[in-house]
Order: structure tokens, then C-alpha cells, then sequence
């Protein structure tokens, strides 16, 4: 027996599961952003750059971590959007003119996070692919979420196939497309430089991470797990939990083992390029899926929805969380900060971000305790609407 749960019966009551999913994808995002905040995380191989204690917990963060929260946060967000598209069918006002200003705000607030703050910015790449998504908007929840999964799954699978047909004739492994020049560069450059000497660092990391092909890769991997979270939104799959429970319980029996196995691909297969693209691009998101369905299962017994309340407060205010990370992690170890870039293991680096969240995480229950909505949110919502929401209860939708 599961247990009692809870189960929303009002399109205009938030939906506490999604705002907990939200929440921990942030931690999971921290965690593996944590690598790139401290150390040139992107130019060197993992596991020929961290030794004994520290390989280790890599180890851990690869399987676990990488490549599994991103797609929970994107499937939130196509979910957040189609509940913003049932609110605006109700209250008759233009979805297509409000969900455009609103991602429009989202990617000047991308841009400013990507060369001011970190360039490993996810908000104009969520943005941008909102608006992408909005074209698909009408489709119904179950062509939705087909559609994502065939438009994510075949260019992996096709992709993935050919990476391991090369690596029969290339045995290159990991430690060979280790870019020396760029590690150097971002070594002394967030060790040592000015903040305008970082802030062209950064958008050069940008530009390397985005332009060369990124924004259009994209396309096969954000834009489709939004579009399956939009398809699950349409069918109210979160809603509908309580009564669906056999459906989530299915999901995290296939998922946890069949992800599990995947995401440990490269320890038996070798540490390839190509098995660690199997890892993150295949087993990441069916590694997610099996976290989403836990927790919608969790969430069906009462004391643990009531236990898991912070991290539906941390949801509830994402973009302030998620921009926070970035500040307090570049003031931590950027040079016009504390200058421990480099400085730190990587165990301590995640133990840090496990303080850092815990402490966000009180920090939102305590403005959540005034306010209805978090800083960055509410000044987001003024530059969409032109005003200020007043404070009223807790129950408003789960917006973007």
C-alpha cells in the first residue's frame, strides 16, 4: 500500500509535485554546475584530472548526476507552460502574446546571466527553445509526447551508432580530446584576471559551448524534453497521480534499471567518447524519468508531500535559485571573489553544494513566508504584465 495522497482537483491550484521536481533538479544542476564554477570543467577529462578520494565521488556524480536533472527541469517547464496555456484558455486573455513576452524577459535575463555572471547560462537555450515549442502547442498530450520522444530518441540512437561503428576502427579514448590550450586559458584567466578579463572569458566559453552547432543540437535534446513534459501536462499526468499510480510505478520499474544500466555503460565498455555519449545522451533522461516517477509516488503519501515542502518552495522561486548558484559559486572561486578557483577537491566542491542549496532552500521558505513569489520571479512578472502581483494565497498556477 502506498499510502493516502493528494491529488489537485483545481486547474488554478499549484501543482506541489511539479514545484518539488523543480526543486530537486536544482540540486542536481548545482552539483554538477559546481565542477565548472571551481575548476575548467569542459577542456579536461574527469577521470585522468581527479585522483583517489576525488575520482571517486565523480564517479558517483556521472551515474547519478550528469545528464539526468537538466531534462526533469525541461520537462517542467513545457508542463509549467501548457498549465499557463489552460489558465489563459480560462481566463480568456492571449497565451501566444503572454507566453512570448514572457520567454523574451527570460532570454535577456539569460543573456545578462551568460556573460555577466556564468557562462554555463541554460535560460537563453530554454527560451529560445520555448519558443520553438510554442508552434507545438496545439497538438494533443499524447502526439506531444510522442512526437518528443521519436524527435529526441532517433537522432541519439543514429548518433549514438555511429560514434561506437568509429570507435571500432579509432580506440581514442576520453584523455585524447583534452583541450590543453583553452584549460590553460581558463585556468588564469578565473584565477587570476579582472572581472573584464573574465567577462570575455566567459563569453568566449559561451560562444565555444553555443555557437559552434550547440543552439541547433539543441533542438535534439532540450527542445524534446519539453515537449514530452508539455504532452505529460496536456494528459495532467501529474494531476491525475493519485489515480495513475500503477501507470508512475511501471515507469520507475523499468526506468531505474534500464537508466542505471546505461548511465554505468563506460565502467564496463570502456571510457570512450562514444559510451560516455551513451551514458549522458540515452541513460541521462531515462535516469530522470525514473527520479520524476519516485518522486510522484513519494508524493502521494501525505507526510512525505508535507516533508518535501522546501523543495516545492525552492521549485516555486526556480529562476532566483538556479541565478543564485551562479553568483554565490563565481564569488566563491572567481578572482574578483575569493579566488579559490582551482583551490578546492572535488569532494569539497560538492559537499559545498549541498550546503549551498540547503541554504537556498531555507532561504525560499522564508520569503515564501511574506511573499508569493521569488525576487527575480516577481520582477519578471512585472516586465511581462506591466504590474506587480498583489500577495492573496499560495494556491496560484505553476507558471514558468
Amino acid at each position: 500500500m502506498i499510502g493516502k495522497h493528494l491529488e489537485p482537483v483545481n486547474v488554478m491550484d499549484r501543482i506541489q509535485t511539479l514545484d518539488v521536481l523543480r526543486g530537486l533538479s536544482l540540486l542536481g544542476i548545482l552539483l554538477v554546475n559546481m565542477m565548472g564554477f571551481h575548476s575548467p570543467y569542459g577542456y579536461y577529462n574527469p577521470y585522468e584530472w581527479w585522483k583517489y578520494g576525488d575520482l571517486t565521488v565523480y564517479a558517483w556524480l556521472d551515474v547519478l548526476v550528469q545528464g539526468s536533472f537538466y531534462p526533469i527541469f525541461a520537462m517542467m517547464f513545457g508542463y509549467g507552460l501548457v498549465i499557463m496555456q489552460r489558465r489563459s484558455a480560462i481566463r480568456e486573455t492571449s497565451f501566444g502574446k503572454i507566453s512570448m513576452r514572457r520567454l523574451s524577459v527570460l532570454l535577456i535575463f539569460g543573456i545578462i546571466h551568460a556573460f555577466f555572471i556564468w557562462h554555463g547560462d541554460i535560460l537563453i537555450t530554454y527560451a529560445l527553445m520555448g519558443m520553438v515549442l510554442l508552434l507545438f502547442l496545439r497538438l494533443s498530450g499524447p502526439w506531444l509526447m510522442g512526437l518528443g520522444w521519436a524527435l529526441y530518441l532517433l537522432p541519439q540512437l543514429f548518433f549514438s551508432g555511429m560514434l561506437v561503428i568509429a570507435s571500432l576502427f579509432d580506440t581514442a579514448s576520453l584523455a585524447d580530446y583534452i583541450d590543453l590550450v583553452g584549460l590553460q586559458q581558463a585556468e588564469i584567466t578565473y584565477s587570476s584576471g579582472s572581472f573584464m578579463d573574465i567577462t570575455l572569458q566567459r563569453i568566449e566559453d559561451w560562444k565555444a559551448g553555443n555557437l559552434s552547432g550547440g543552439l541547433i543540437i539543441y533542438l535534439f535534446l532540450i527542445l524534446p524534453m519539453m515537449m514530452i513534459g508539455a504532452g505529460a501536462g496536456k494528459m495532467q499526468w501529474l494531476e491525475k497521480a493519485g489515480s495513475q499510480w500503477k501507470k508512475w510505478l511501471v515507469i520507475l520499474l523499468i526506468a531505474l534499471p534500464v537508466g542505471l544500466a546505461v548511465k554505468m555503460l563506460p565502467f564496463f565498455a570502456g571510457l570512450s567518447i562514444s559510451y560516455q555519449y551513451i551514458q549522458d545522451a540515452i541513460g541521462g533522461p531515462i535516469l530522470g524519468m525514473a527520479y520524476i516517477a519516485g518522486i510522484v509516488l513519494i508524493m502521494r503519501n501525505a507526510k512525505a508531500a508535507k516533508l518535501l515542502h522546501p523543495l516545492s518552495s525552492a521549485g516555486r522561486m526556480s529562476i532566483t535559485i538556479y541565478i543564485m548558484q551562479s553568483v554565490i559559486g563565481t564569488l566563491i572561486f572567481y578572482h574578483y571573489g575569493l579566488g579559490l578557483y582551482g583551490e578546492i577537491s572535488l569532494a569539497t566542491g560538492t559537499w559545498l553544494a549541498f550546503a549551498i542549496y540547503i541554504i537556498q532552500v531555507i532561504f525560499a521558505e522564508i520569503w515564501l513566508a511574506k511573499f508569493n513569489q521569488g525576487p527575480i520571479e516577481k520582477f519578471w512578472r512585472f516586465l511581462t504584465y506591466g504590474k506587480i502581483k498583489k500577495r492573496g494565497t499560495n494556491n496560484e498556477i505553476n507558471e514558468l
